[in-house]
């Protein structure tokens, strides 16, 4: 990360772009950034497109065993991202620089399609150009995107995620059943641009599937 970034403010920019996008609609969502010592995270419960530099909790990136708050935001009554263990999954387990959380509505119904009941399952991915943009694909390959099934608490899902982050090394993205889809990358461009391509390949999921052309099994037809 640049020196000069100002990554408090970048996370406030990102999060007016994912509102923008229909990722953070009603509070939901979220994005978390590490550099070398800190970690920049958005407070939980609040409206994505609004917040500012100020509301932005600093936690220590050296200690990813526990949480440890460098900077608390101006405003007291604000909470740390409910998503912070998920992000905490990213950071321990792939090394990331930044990991989102996207509720888009395009995930959730891909992941109905490849998962109807709602339970574990995995999003089978081929034969889309938009496919270049994830980590060491290309266009002809065959990509699966883990699906975990979703909890009453955000927290309760570190665990599920985990297993599916280390049954699926070659991806970085995890779909919550009925939820959303936690995307990360070695740098926040990284994990920008694959959840921009992953949001683009669940709609074409869902549009090949209401034409009749998508096989839940083995992707496109």
């Amino acid at each position: 990360m640049p020196a000069n970034v100002d990554i408090a403010q970048l996370v406030c920019e990102l999060c007016q772009g994912f509102y923008a996008l229909g990722w953070a609609s009603g509070t939901g969502g979220g994005i978390a950034i590490r550099d070398a010592d800190q970690i920049y995270v958005a407070p939980s419960g609040v409206q994505k497109e609004r917040i500012a530099r100020e509301d932005v909790f600093v936690l220590d990136a050296t200690r990813l065993d526990r949480v440890q708050v460098v900077r608390r935001p101006a405003d007291a009554s604000l909470r740390i991202s409910e998503c912070q263990p998920l992000f905490f999954n990213a950071f321990r387990e792939r090394d990331a620089g930044a990991a989102m959380h996207s509720h888009s509505l395009w995930p959730v119904l891909a992941a109905r399609i490849a998962a109807p009941g709602g339970g574990p399952g995995v999003l089978t991915l081929r034969g889309f150009e938009m496919l270049k943009g994830l980590r060491g694909k290309g266009c002809f390959d065959e990509v699966r995107i883990p699906i975990i099934a979703n909890t009453a608490r955000e927290a309760d899902l570190t665990d599920a995620m985990a297993a599916a982050m280390r049954a699926h090394l070659d991806v970085d993205a995890v779909i919550v059943a009925g939820h959303g889809m936690y995307v990360w990358g070695h740098n926040w461009v990284a994990a920008k641009t694959q959840a921009e391509c992953l949001d683009w390949l669940c709609r074409a999921v869902v549009e090949t599937h209401r034409l009749g052309l998508y096989d839940a099994a083995g992707g496109s037809a």
